[in-house]
């Protein structure tokens, strides 16, 4: 085992994370005089011990290839007996069980920089950030089969760290998995927009209204990318897995703009070159003549090349009889997809049930979309704020009162199959706004406050939303 992938791709993590963390630490101790710098350094690779621990329990599994990985690794920095142990003794000690509620909470240690970080304008906890993620995706890279589990500590243990750091300004970059620095290995083609981080990536998808459960999902999704491409740098094997997806939901509860967000995430992870959305329909890829709606599908997913192609309703392509050419864009995109498996994601969105007959529509389409991500509709709460971020960002006010109203009518409307969740609430936006204009022109004099108020009776004289989707 020594010398192998597995243990030196976590040697190395644990080795940058004490050489880089020990000196700020260290410099922190040498106000207490009781306390050695031999002791400090310890404290450093203990830290480092805590967080693999943490996330080879995060499955309950401990697999050998873990234990291993943990032996080699940390038996010649501990004074300990575990470079003489065997993964079986390990496990019968329960030496690393209950160690998952290691990352549900800052460590004294990562608080401990973030205070001196905050005083002298250092970014200590940002390199500890950098590199405890580091090890977390060595750990998870140790098996071939990343379980749903370990991923989902994986964001446990992001979000514990990133939830503090964000609120320290600082200029500094990252390095970790998934930035600048590890995924940008050659020169983007210049017509790109800058390659963006993960965390700000994923600071913005945070950022949406609601979408709870597809947020956890597409960071999952994310990070089992991130692992198989650490695992392929290691010349380990790797359990190939389908990038394509298959978004269901109503109308409106932001699959394009998830998309778009994916889209970047792919590209910083080194999926697609490009990282732009294509986004298309039925009318997109099928023609009304033989042999032109193979044309259409191969230039539609030429735009697409790079980036991610979106296909909205795609259901829609699996009906018709046999004069029909949607079967034809089926079979020609499944083609497609097979010979830009490389650089080419497609995401196909609808109904549930008409999805799944979708997916039914061709032999080769079930393994290529194996994973599904559900939209939930909106609640009232999140269809309110929607339409507060909308006049936020249009430069309009609203009291309680017209809140209420928007409340009131949004409340009002039948929710089931088709309901337009965001696509309701701009409906409404734009024809309150309406409604404040036929208002506003019969004043005279009129502020620039009067012009930014949308009240009650605006939103309550507005035409009714759903007509309009």
């Amino acid at each position: 085992m020594e010398g192998s992938p597995l243990t030196t791709g976590l040697a190395d993590a644990v080795r940058r994370f004490v050489d880089e963390l020990t000196p700020p630490v260290q410099a922190l101790g040498a106000r207490v005089p009781t306390i050695s710098g031999e002791k400090l350094a310890l404290d450093v690779a203990l830290e480092a011990y805590d967080l693999a621990a943490a996330m080879i329990d995060a499955d309950g599994l401990h697999t050998d290839n873990e234990l291993l990985a943990m032996i080699e690794t940390f038996g010649p920095r501990l004074p300990t007996t575990l470079l003489r142990a065997t993964p079986g003794e390990i496990r019968v000690a329960g030496l690393l069980s209950d160690k998952r509620k290691w990352i549900d909470a800052p460590s004294p240690l990562f608080e401990l920089l973030l205070a001196a970080d905050r005083k002298n304008g250092t970014a200590h906890a940002r390199t500890y950030y950098d590199r405890a993620m580091e090890i977390a995706h060595e750990i998870c890279g140790t098996d071939a089969h990343v379980s749903h589990l370990e991923l989902a500590s994986l964001e446990r243990l992001r979000s514990t760290l990133l939830h503090p750091l964000q609120k320290i300004p600082t200029a500094s970059t990252t390095s970790g998995r998934g930035s600048p620095a590890a995924a940008a290995t050659t020169e983007p083609v210049p017509e790109l927009p800058p390659m963006r981080t993960i965390e700000e990536l994923y600071a913005e998808l945070d950022a949406l209204v609601g979408l709870a459960p597809v947020k956890a999902e597409i960071k999952i999704v994310a990070d089992l990318v991130a692992v198989q491409k650490l695992r392929k740098e290691r010349g380990l094997p790797v359990a190939e897995t389908s990038r394509h997806l298959v978004f269901t939901g109503n109308p409106g509860t932001g699959k394009t703009t998830v998309a778009r967000l994916l889209a970047q995430i792919y590209r910083t992870l080194g999926v697609v070159s490009k990282g732009h959305l294509v986004e298309t329909d039925r009318a997109g890829l099928v023609a009304g003549y033989i042999g032109q709606t193979a044309t259409k599908v191969d230039e539609v997913v030429k735009s697409a090349l790079g980036g991610i192609l979106l296909i909205d309703e795609a259901y829609s392509l699996a009906r018709g009889d046999d004069r029909d050419f949607g079967q034809e864009a089926i079979d020609a995109l499944v083609k497609r997809m097979e010979d830009h498996r490389d650089d080419l994601v497609v995401i196909v969105a609808g109904y549930p049930a008409e999805m799944e007959m979708f997916i039914e529509s061709n032999p080769g389409l079930r393994s290529r979309f194996p994973k599904r991500v559900h939209f939930p509709d909106y609640t009232s709460d999140e269809l309110v704020a929607i339409f507060r971020s909308m006049c936020e960002k249009n430069h309009y006010t609203v009291d309680d009162d017209a809140v209420a109203a928007v409340r009131t009518r949004l409340d009002a409307i039948e929710r089931g199959k088709g309901f337009g969740n965001g696509r309701v609430v701009r409906n409404l936006f734009e024809a309150s706004i309406g409604a404040q204009a036929s208002r506003i022109v019969k004043m005279k004099d009129v502020t620039n406050e009067q012009l930014a108020e949308l009240q009650a009776a605006d939103i309550l004289a507005a035409a009714t939303p759903e007509a309009d989707v």
